[in-house]
């Protein structure tokens, strides 16, 4: 693979690296102060398209967590790396029925060997039907149309899951995140809430927030990717304002800048990615797109021509 050695400031660098505490706080407490919204709004006026838009809300806020225990997986949070576990897998892994630890001996491996047979995640994805490109759009259609009616998320939860309760435990541990989901379900009974946390929780789980993580892993790095070229084998994503939302919570679409650089956080990634544009090489072969809902989509239709690698023709 050709490696891109960039020319980016040391000391930038190094700036942009500083972990700030507040910053991701900020980012979890707004998370939940959201879903704790949209279910008080869609409750008190009820409806059926209100219902349907808080369900998208609340799974794009789990994508949302799921970008913060990505954050705690790279010691990205705290200086203290345990506090910043334990506040990780309490707020935003567990919700998700994940854990820190699980999660980052798997991406990390992700990292060390990016799309090669020894990267867990490429390995459960490549030469599957839904992880396979150029799709028709028919086919992507019904594969998205999968993951709204529940058959695809639950299929690819059975694959994740496991993968990501691989991790070693503690008693103590398996303990701790037993405790608490038993303690979760005691609270609903008590409450007599159960009916919401199906209708609130258990409903966007398994509907969108699979459709949301599938097409930002296909984003990431799968559809007309040149994987010879470090710059061009993961792609950066340069979103919609809705697409943030759903798609790209807390800067996840700075995929590219982020295997460059995993140590900067996800609230630098903007400016990294600033300082990465006054690079020529850089900017002139980053494989770069516009819109999840568009410029991916296209490339996912499209086909690389093989004697110029990264242009697509349409099929």
């Amino acid at each position: 693979m050709k490696v891109y050695k960039a020319s980016i400031d040391s000391d930038e660098l190094k700036k942009l690296s500083v972990l700030q505490p507040r910053s991701t706080m900020a980012a979890m407490a707004l998370d939940w102060a959201l879903i704790a919204a949209v279910i008080a709004i869609s409750s008190h006026f009820g409806g059926v398209w209100l219902y349907l838009l808080a369900v998208a809300v609340i799974a794009g806020r789990m994508h949302a967590f799921g970008v913060l225990m990505h954050e705690a997986a790279h010691f990205r949070f705290l200086k203290d790396r345990q506090r910043a576990d334990v506040i990780a897998d309490l707020f935003v892994a567990w919700p998700i029925m994940a854990t820190v630890e699980g999660y980052r001996q798997n991406h990390l491996a992700h990292h060390q060997h990016t799309n090669t047979d020894r990267d867990p995640d490429w390995v459960v994805k490549f030469g599957k039907a839904a992880y396979t490109f150029p799709q028709e759009l028919w086919v992507l259609s019904l594969n998205l149309l999968g993951y709204l009616v529940a058959v695809n998320s639950l299929r690819d939860l059975a694959h994740i899951l496991p993968r990501l309760a691989q991790a070693e435990q503690t008693r103590r541990y398996r303990l701790a995140r037993f405790a608490y989901y038993l303690l979760t379900a005691t609270l609903m009974m008590l409450l007599g809430v159960w009916k919401g946390f199906l209708l609130y929780w258990i409903v966007p789980y398994l509907t969108m927030f699979p459709l949301f993580f599938y097409v930002r892993g296909v984003a990431e790095h799968f559809g007309s990717m040149d994987y010879d070229d470090e710059l061009g084998s993961t792609r950066t994503v340069i979103p919609y304002f809705w697409e943030r939302w759903f798609f790209a919570p807390h800067n996840i679409n700075y995929h590219l800048e982020h295997h460059l650089f995993p140590g900067i956080p996800f609230y630098n990634l903007p400016k990294l990615s600033a300082s990465l544009m006054r690079d020529e090489t850089y900017r002139a072969n980053a494989h770069i797109t516009r819109g999840y809902s568009t410029g991916v989509l296209r490339e996912c239709l499209a086909a690389v021509r093989r004697d110029k690698p990264g242009q697509l023709v349409q099929t």
